[in-house]
């Protein structure tokens, strides 16, 4: 998204959004609303408001926790018997309990509708605008629309048809959901370009969104299925656009993993579509202080700016990692596990501008910059800053290290502050007012190595054993900045889902992977319910109660 845009959005009156989120009320923002602005402005204005409402869709509460706490990925205990508590929300999440009052559950629906709404908003609105650009501002507020929707479909098995504010909408689901969708990026496809940046949809983010329904269709088409279809013609799609996306010339591999997601991920090449976060556009992303300890403290700058001892990646997914590669560590084996970046010794003094955080999944005795009684951190020499062993002072245990194992669960013992492995692998942003609350890295939604991975699984899928290896080794040897990953020699199902774990963690595609895989079902730590129904989540009883005038309008979904 330009710059512009989001200067435009602060001109014009924002979107005034309707308290149902069902029916999707909205007034609509029309042009005698923002007089004195040219024709280009106002479409500027009005399709930021469709843009910027991913931000509050890619909470790490909201759309990351649906898809990475449910699974094998991700583990949230009561840190400490009390902190993370939330009525148990995260904990019954994890373990495929959750109920329709879920407020993480009611939050990301909710966005997400609003996003709809939104895009429907624009729509209206842009048809009379006489910008030259505005068909194009039109066919991205379109295809917003179908990717809002493609989440409900994937999240809760459903899409909302709607083409006017005024009129309620109509609700699809299986194929006719798929048909939609697909129907409505077809429709757009040809109208975009690659010219505008990840921040906006392009022609190669509706490609890969193309190819990633395509891949997903058996699990939409029949989600409760023992086994899922994968029509061959499915496949044969999703080969095709990832081969357009790839043989476009546009997108390339970045050499150092982790650099996807430092602050100034904007320009990097891999980026194909994303949330739009720099300074300028008010981005207020937690990821990169989410799964920290609360005594890591990242920015000399900000001796306030901590973790909150969240989210750990479970034992089970650790393991993956180790099995891949013993007898070799997997920080010495695989360049995307782990990056050093502190190479301080402990009770050292630093200066504060080389002061740098290691990235990856953190494990073991952590240290960093030391804090004294005043919540100011030590000084050393002229300039410098203390660092040392870290303890676990902010949460009133200062005789307990912070000491990150593997084990964590449930148990007193095992959710403790210090329990799980952590992952940091979104930079703590340095350029923030606060790298805490303020994240300025763009939150991926596509690159280039998914597009590569979707290809290799349909390949695979459709018997060419030799095409899927080759994509998933062009991945693996993609990351030269420190020795990459070794080639496979050979690939199957179990391989290529655990090298999407390997590339992908923590980029909120693990519920939808696991479900395609036949994953979902099965047992890790804290989670043994085997319930098919659970692939699917609660409509909010918010939702429900609010379409209660429209008898049999929406209907939960089946086991909740």
């Amino acid at each position: 998204m330009s710059h512009k845009f989001i200067n435009r959005l602060l001109v014009i009156t924002a979107v005034m959004i309707g308290t149902s989120c069902t029916k999707l009320n909205e007034k609509v923002l029309d042009e005698s609303s923002v007089t004195g602005l040219t024709a280009r402005q106002q479409a500027e204005g009005i399709v930021a408001p469709v843009y910027a409402k991913l931000e509050d869709v890619f909470m790490h509460t909201n759309y990351f926790a649906l898809q990475e706490i449910s699974t094998d990925e991700a583990i949230l205990p009561f840190r400490g018997g009390t902190d993370w508590g939330d009525n148990g929300i995260y904990l019954q999440l994890h373990q495929h309990e959750a109920i329709s009052a879920d407020p993480n559950i009611r939050n990301t629906w909710n966005n997400i509708l609003i996003g709809i709404s939104r895009a429907v908003t624009a729509m209206s609105s842009l048809q009379s605008n006489s910008d030259a650009n505005a068909k194009i501002f039109l066919a991205e507020a379109r295809g917003m629309r179908a990717y809002y929707n493609l989440l409900t479909l994937d999240l809760y098995g459903l899409v909302f048809v709607k083409e006017d504010a005024s009129e309620t909408s109509k609700i699809l689901r299986g194929e006719e959901a798929i048909a939609y969708i697909k129907g409505e990026l077809l429709a757009i496809e040809p109208l975009l370009d690659n010219t505008t940046g990840p921040g906006r949809l392009t022609k190669a983010g509706v490609q890969g969104l193309l190819a990633r329904l395509y891949l997903n269709a058996a699990v939409y088409r029949d989600v409760y299925a023992t086994q899922f279809t994968f029509k061959p013609e499915d496949l044969d799609k999703v080969i095709e656009y990832c081969d357009k996306i790839i043989s476009s010339g546009q997108y390339a591999f970045s050499a150092d993993y982790f650099s996807l997601f430092n602050d100034d991920n904007h320009t990097n090449k891999e980026l194909i579509f994303a949330v739009d976060q720099r300074a300028d556009l008010n981005g207020h992303n937690r990821m990169a202080y989410f799964s920290l300890s609360g005594d890591q403290f990242p920015l000399p700058a900000y001796p306030l700016a901590n973790g909150t001892d969240g989210a750990a990646i479970t034992p089970d997914f650790y393991r993956t990692w180790v099995n891949a590669y013993t007898p070799t560590d997997p920080a010495a084996a695989d360049p995307r596990f782990y990056k050093q970046n502190f190479f301080m010794p402990a009770d050292s003094c630093v200066q504060p501008a080389t002061y740098n955080i290691d990235r990856g999944i953190l494990r073991g005795q952590q240290y960093g910059l030391l804090r004294d009684a005043n919540r100011v951190f030590i000084k050393c020499g002229t300039t410098g800053l203390r660092v040392g062993k870290l303890f676990n002072v902010t949460r009133n245990k200062p005789a307990l290290p912070v000491n990150f194992t593997e084990q964590i669960d449930y148990s007193i013992a095992g959710s403790d502050y210090s329990t799980g492995y952590r992952v940091e692998k979104y930079e703590f942003s340095k350029t923030s007012v606060s790298g805490r609350n303020f994240g300025e890295h763009d939150i991926i939604i596509l690159r280039l190595a998914d597009v590569y991975l979707m290809r290799a699984e349909a390949k695979l899928r459709k018997g060419d054993a030799a095409g899927a290896l080759a994509d998933v080794n062009a991945v693996r040897a993609a990351r030269t900045s420190s020795k990459p990953a070794p080639a496979l020699a050979s690939i199957t199902p179990d391989l290529l889902f655990r090298e999407r774990g390997f590339e992908l963690y923590w980029e909120m595609v693990r519920r939808t992977d696991m479900i395609r895989f036949g994953k979902y079902e099965g047992t890790w730590t804290e989670k043994s319910n085997k319930d098919v129904k659970k692939r699917l989540f609660p409509i909010p009883q918010t939702a429900i109660d609010g379409a209660s005038n429209l008898p049999g309008y929406l209907v939960q979904n089946a086991g909740y």
